[in-house]
């Protein structure tokens, strides 16, 4: 009973960790749209905002491994829970724009330590053939997060301070994982070898033979210093490789562009009007949570190896599709932040009128639904937003007037059409839907969910939350880099280009699991070290 019950309060801490993650990367979307109104946001302080949490998480991915292996997995995630919930006060109560900067970079912190120690703690936590599966939960709670964070971004739309909410919703999943882990275990690791709950029989950490050898030869922690993840003592080299390998791949594969600029690809494609849009990438995002499920689902019986390779072969395929499909039918990527933030844009909105439905359902794939609100958000890049109008709603019309400037600012960049816009194009607006359907769906179910297992597993104890947190860093600055430069690099060598560019790197990472990564599964994570350490 007591076995069961440490089962699921760890599934519950690994869900409602990805949960809140999710949540506070989804969340600004919609809560910039009222804020650069209430606070009269600049371009400037827009791109401050959204990347004051990447700041924070960055500054805790350099400390956060320090405080993980010095005080403990389990103390790290109260830590990260209880400086969250400063932080949401903060967004929830501020009326100037320093204090939500503070916030969003304290909201930062905090989801970058509790992201590294959860992964750590229930890695350790729980049976070698249900590791795969629980720390998997991890990525299903973030997809699952950013999916309630677009619901919630409709729901408060239209709500006056509707981002207090927003914010403030935060508190109730950060208070329950603090109240779970509060009846878990201390992080057996820390503990005397083989003098814990894990040998009475609290957690099943290993098969019955492991524990005879063990009982033989008690386990010994061995103490590392951060410069031995350089060095060839115990193969640090080679795991310090595969840990950069995997996070760096996972973001020069293009994965934060695809995801956070879908509602501006499918404009661009031909899914003209806003409600298709955001429909697409709202489909986007369930499609996600699907194929984390798939992903959970095998990563014990599979492998990771063998899910990181097929998930890099599909994205490979899928952006490289796009590319070639946006050579025949050119994209337009429009920059459309100072369009929205400049008032004088606004004067004449009023006198615009939204493109009849009816027009659109020659390139619309989705049914459109007056209202809906486009919420699609990324780490590091300053989401875009864009609402219909709804005439009786004076509130409505004030919140969307941005919106539409954005909606004018994307679509007037458009390739100029004769008769029926984008009609000869029908076929190729299917298959880029397809391929980043396929897209997301390969990443949720490879480099999603898996880098962070392998991380989680291929580390010594001792150094392991500095390890985690050193490979950490490299993809939080690797995401920040790639968000940044994408319309930069689109300026420069065309969209098409830099689509194939990413396909040419998924293809090399495929190339480089198949040569570097190990696999790890139905492994304890002593069998993972040992191996590690013998092999060169």
């Amino acid at each position: 009973g007591r076995a069961l019950l440490v089962l699921l309060l760890s599934a519950t801490v690994s869900l409602l960790g990805g949960l809140i993650f999710g949540y506070e990367l989804g969340i600004i979307s919609g809560a910039l749209l009222q804020l650069q109104t209430d606070f009269h946001l600049s371009c400037f302080k827009q791109e401050v905002l959204v990347s004051a949490l990447l700041i924070g998480a960055l500054l805790a991915s350099l400390a956060g491994g320090i405080l993980i292996d010095r005080y403990g997995r389990r103390r790290a995630i109260l830590v990260s829970n209880l400086v969250l919930l400063v932080g949401s006060l903060i967004l929830t109560l501020t009326r100037s724009f320093t204090s939500l900067v503070t916030g969003r970079m304290t909201v930062g912190f905090a989801i970058s330590v509790s992201s590294m120690a959860c992964c750590i703690y229930v890695s350790e936590m729980v049976a070698a053939h249900q590791r795969g599966l629980l720390v998997s939960l991890y990525e299903a709670g973030i997809t699952v997060g950013i999916l309630l964070s677009y619901a919630l971004n409709y729901v408060f739309a239209d709500v006056d301070e509707g981002w207090r909410y927003m914010f403030g919703l935060a508190i109730a999943p950060t208070a329950m994982q603090f109240l779970s882990i509060l009846f878990l275990p201390v992080n057996p690791v820390k503990l005397s070898p083989w003098d814990s709950d894990c040998q009475k029989g609290l957690i099943q950490l290993q098969d019955t033979e492991d524990r005879a050898a063990a009982k033989q030869e008690p386990y010994k922690e061995k103490h590392y210093s951060f410069i031995d993840l350089f060095r060839s003592r115990d193969n640090m080299r080679r795991r310090t490789l595969v840990g950069l390998g995997l996070v760096l791949f996972q973001q020069f594969t293009g994965q934060p562009n695809v995801l956070g600029y879908a509602s501006k690809i499918f404009h661009s494609v031909g899914f003209q009007s806003n409600s298709s849009a955001i429909l697409a990438s709202v489909g986007l995002g369930a499609i996600k949570v699907v194929a984390t499920l798939i992903a959970m689902a095998f990563a014990d019986r599979a492998g990771r190896r063998v899910l990181l390779m097929a998930g890099c072969v599909v994205m490979a395929i899928s952006v490289t599709t796009i590319g070639l499909t946006s050579r025949i039918a050119p994209l337009a990527m429009a920059r459309d932040c100072k369009a929205a933030a400049d008032p004088s844009a606004s004067h004449n909105l009023t006198q615009l009128t939204l493109t009849p439905v009816s027009s659109q359902t020659a390139v619309s794939p989705t049914l459109p639904a007056l209202g809906a609100v486009k919420s699609q958000a990324s780490p590091g890049f300053a989401s875009t937003q864009s609402r219909e109008v709804v005439p009786s709603s004076p509130l409505t019309q004030k919140r969307g007037l941005v919106g539409q400037a954005k909606q004018e600012a994307v679509q007037s960049t458009d390739p100029p059409s004769d008769g029926a816009p984008w009609a000869e194009h029908v076929v190729l607006n299917w298959i880029t839907l397809l391929s980043m359907m396929a897209f997301v769906s390969a990443f949720s179910i490879g480099f999603g969910p898996m880098t962070w297992l392998v991380l989680s597993e291929i580390y010594p104890a001792g150094i392991r939350g500095r390890a985690f947190a050193f490979c950490n860093s490299f993809n939080w600055a690797a995401n920040l880099l790639i968000s940044l430069s994408f319309l930069d690099l689109i300026d420069a060598i065309g969209f098409s280009w830099v689509f194939l560019v990413y396909g040419l790197m998924g293809a090399m990472a495929v190339i480089f699991i198949y040569l570097f990564v190990p696999e790890t599964k139905g492994q304890s994570l002593e069998e993972i070290d040992q191996q590690f350490s013998r092999k060169r």
